[in-house]
């Protein structure tokens, strides 16, 4: 298929190892070129020459909210209304909790069965600290919509699900949220990078998100919270770190928050990861999201066409429907830790998640049509051999 975007030039952007198909970016990206020479930069040409210096002669202070700008425009979020830094659970927790003090007068959580786990811990950990009686309440994701009403102060769903890729219509659970009066969280896990999102349009009051998959950040790479504009300046903030302060060093011992989205920020940015992370952002200068949607479409929709002609004992639980997909295709079989296994032994890397579910990440920036049938052959010549019998493929690993 043809787009505007140069999906060969930016696949040329990235390190992918010679014999290896990669399909797991919806967990870890794969290092672009650059993030090497971003690093050393950081490390030898700033850190080690600058010292302390470096916070203000090469701007490390800044990186929050100039790399929150360039994912902005991802998401469509406005400029000075996303900020870098910290984890997904903390940002997580922290939005959640700015979004429930917009709400007083109401004590119940709304999510899904399918959000991922750490957003229910940390929700889960939120209310029990609230006390008061605050309560979590989880429906199935297909039900979310129909479910909400006005005993919910906020509405907390990631948008594209983990495990099996089902995309929820974020515009139009927003407006059933904002119509029941309350507010709208979202995290982008799976969606920035992945699918076109425009958080100023839906009107949704927060969102938070991680910056190691399909945004190619590397191992560990820092977060991002959104933040609604018109919200910015009085948010409430649970999490009080001395960098979210309005003047950090004037060392104040009574908190008084920043204004705009510095509030969102907690401790001190990890520099030579914002570094790498930074590089990783200039792959997306020349990229359009309404390519990366249509090529991702293309390319799932190849592979999950090839699958079910070639290994129909295989059960495809993504949704075949565009609207309803994110940029993963999950299959089910009961061996198919094994299974996925047996794969990677092959150089076919996807991943497992529990109980059933064999996870194949498309990403256009890297992926090509190749690599989808490649890896529709091999997993059928797995199947067809039996060869995740084999005893070594069987061996849990601390990650799957």
């Amino acid at each position: 298929m043809t787009t505007a975007t140069d999906f060969s030039r930016t696949r040329g952007q990235f390190h992918l190892p010679d014999g290896v198909t990669y399909l797991d970016g919806n967990s870890l990206g794969p290092m672009p070129h650059g993030a090497m020479a971003a690093a050393t930069r950081a490390i030898e040409g700033e850190w080690a020459q600058m010292l302390i210096g470096g916070w203000n002669k090469a701007g490390w202070m800044a990186m929050p909210e100039r790399l929150g700008n360039r994912i902005g425009r991802l998401i469509g979020a406005p400029e000075g209304t996303v900020v870098v830094g910290d984890t997904l659970s903390l940002k997580v927790y922290q939005v959640l909790a700015s979004a429930l003090a917009l709400r007083p007068d109401r004590r119940v959580v709304l999510s899904d069965t399918g959000n991922f786990p750490t957003d229910l811990y940390m929700a889960d950990g939120l209310i029990k600290m609230l006390g008061d009686g605050y309560e979590l309440e989880l429906v199935a994701p297909e039900d979310v919509a129909d479910a909400i009403g006005e005993r919910h102060g906020a509405v907390m769903l990631t948008h594209v699900d983990y495990r099996t890729g089902r995309m929820h219509d974020m515009a139009a659970i927003t407006r059933k949220a904002h119509a029941a009066g309350a507010v709208m969280v979202w995290d982008l896990a799976h969606s920035a990078g992945a699918v076109p999102v425009d958080l100023a349009a839906c009107g949704a009051e927060f969102a938070a998100g991680c910056t190691y998959k399909y945004l190619n950040g590397g191992p560990g790479s820092p977060a991002f919270a959104y933040c609604r504009a018109d919200l910015c300046d009085d948010a409430s903030i649970a999490l009080q770190g001395w960098l979210g302060h309005a003047a950090p060093f004037a060392f104040d011992p009574h908190y008084r928050p920043a204004q705009g989205i510095a509030r969102l920020r907690i401790g001190t940015p990890p520099v030579i990861q914002m570094a790498v992370l930074d590089a990783a952002l200039d792959v997306w200068d020349s990229v359009s999201m309404k390519d990366i949607r249509a090529r991702s479409l293309f390319l799932t929709d190849r592979f999950i066409a090839a699958v079910e002609a070639k290994c129909p004992d295989l059960q495809l639980v993504t949704p075949r429907d565009h609207a309803s997909r994110g940029s993963q295709v999950s299959l089910s079989h009961e061996d198919g830790y094994a299974i996925m296994q047996a794969l990677i032994a092959e150089g076919i890397i996807g991943d497992f998640r529990a109980p059933d579910i064999l996870r194949f990440g498309f990403c256009p920036l890297y992926n090509t049509d190749a690599d989808v049938d490649r890896a529709v052959d091999v997993l059928a010549q797995v199947l067809a051999e039996k060869r995740h019998e084999q005893p070594r493929f069987r061996v849990r690993h601390a990650v799957t």
